[in-house]
C-alpha cells in the first residue's frame, strides 16, 4: 500500500441514524474528507448564559456495531469565539444506547449569553473502536519509570 493510499482511505463503518423528529431528516454528515467528527446539531432555540449549563437535543439516536463507541467532543470554533464547551467532554455513547443524543454544554463565557437556534452546530460525534478489558485483580503491579508519580511529574510547561 501506498503512503497516499494510507493517509486516504480511513475505515468505514455503518452507523444507523434516526430521527427522532418527523420534520428533521436523519442525517450525519463530515463536513470536509478526512474529518473525524461529524457535526451534531441543535433541534431546539437555546440561550446559554454565562456559567450556564444546559441539556441540548440533537433530535437524533443512532445504532453503533459492537466494538464502537461514540464520542461527543467540543467544538474547537464554539470554545475559542464563544467559551462554550461539552461539560464531560467527551462524551460516552455505548454501543447499546438507543435513545436521544443530548449534549450538556456550557457557557464559560463571564460576560456574554450565547444563543443557538434550531440546526446550529454544537459538538462533534466521533466514532472509534475500542478494546474492551479484563479486569484482573492483583496484589501488586509491575514497577514502571512513572510509578506512582501523578499530576505534575513530568514538570510544569515554560
Amino acid at each position: 500500500m501506498s503512503v497516499d493510499a494510507a493517509y486516504n482511505e480511513p475505515e468505514n463503518t455503518e452507523v444507523l441514524v434516526r430521527s427522532l423528529n418527523p420534520d428533521q431528516p436523519a442525517e450525519l454528515f463530515y463536513a470536509h474528507a478526512g474529518d473525524a467528527g461529524a457535526d451534531l446539531r441543535t433541534t431546539e432555540a437555546v440561550d446559554l448564559k454565562p456559567f450556564q449549563r444546559a441539556l441540548v437535543p440533537t433530535g437524533i439516536a443512532i445504532a453503533l456495531p459492537n466494538g464502537y463507541v461514540g464520542l461527543v467532543h467540543p467544538r474547537s470554533g464554539l470554545a475559542v469565539k464563544q467559551g462554550v464547551t461539552v461539560l464531560n467532554a467527551p462524551g460516552t455513547i455505548d454501543a447499546g444506547y438507543r435513545g436521544e443524543i443530548k449534549v450538556p454544554l456550557i457557557n464559560l463565557d463571564p460576560e456574554h449569553t450565547v444563543h443557538f437556534e434550531p440546526g446550529d452546530r454544537i459538538a462533534q460525534l466521533v466514532i472509534q473502536r475500542y478494546v474492551e478489558a479484563t479486569f484482573v485483580p492483583a496484589q501488586t503491579l509491575p514497577s514502571s519509570d512513572r510509578a506512582e508519580r501523578g499530576f505534575g511529574s513530568t514538570g510544569i510547561a515554560s
